[in-house]
């Protein structure tokens, strides 16, 4: 089974420049999947910084919006796996099923998080996951932005107790949370 490692952390905290350090410490070869969908000009330009950040340390980006536990399937000769994040994969579930007329639930999320963790127990290395934590502002407003809310910190939890190791980034500072499949503190 792979070892999976859980990075949370606020926006813009330094979660995913932290998960990048980790990973390229570890011997290769090494995979990047982003989960973010394209959706304009800025996004693009974000994207096109990303990989040039990941050049000179050979990565493979992957890019795959929803069927992450199949990427890690298919990972190949891959011994580290990155996938940066899985707040936006939970967007993603959310806005395909709207599209489909379907509701999303915290049910369907937890289903999606075991076949992710299914396919981490195949994979012969590392896997870190980035994440938002999501679960210390202010109760949304709206039902839509209350699921997301909702399935997001269903996903977190799910994956952080499956997670050997769990580290906080807050203002780019790793705080040791979960190491060895235990609680610090």
């Amino acid at each position: 089974m792979a070892e999976i490692i859980l990075i949370t952390g606020g926006s813009r905290s330094g979660k995913s420049a932290y998960a990048q350090k980790m990973a390229e410490a570890l011997p290769g070869p090494r995979a990047y999947l982003a989960t973010s969908p394209v959706i304009d000009g800025e996004m693009a330009e974000r994207v096109r910084k990303h990989r040039e950040a990941r050049l000179a340390s050979d990565w493979e980006t992957i890019e795959e919006t929803d069927d992450l536990a199949g990427a890690i399937r298919r990972a190949g000769a891959c011994r580290v796996f990155l996938v940066d994040c899985l707040t936006l994969w939970v967007n993603n579930l959310l806005y395909e099923a709207e599209k489909r007329r379907d509701v999303f639930t915290e049910e369907a999320m937890a289903g999606r998080c075991g076949e992710l963790i299914d396919a981490c127990g195949a994979f012969p290395g590392t896997v870190i996951f980035v994440t938002n934590e999501l679960g210390m502002g202010i109760i949304p407003d709206n039902e839509p932005a209350r699921r997301f809310r909702d399935c997001a910190g269903r996903c977190n939890q799910i994956m952080a107790e499956a997670a050997g190791t769990v580290t906080l980034v807050v203002s780019g500072l790793p705080l040791l949370l979960k190491s060895g499949g235990k609680a610090v503190g």
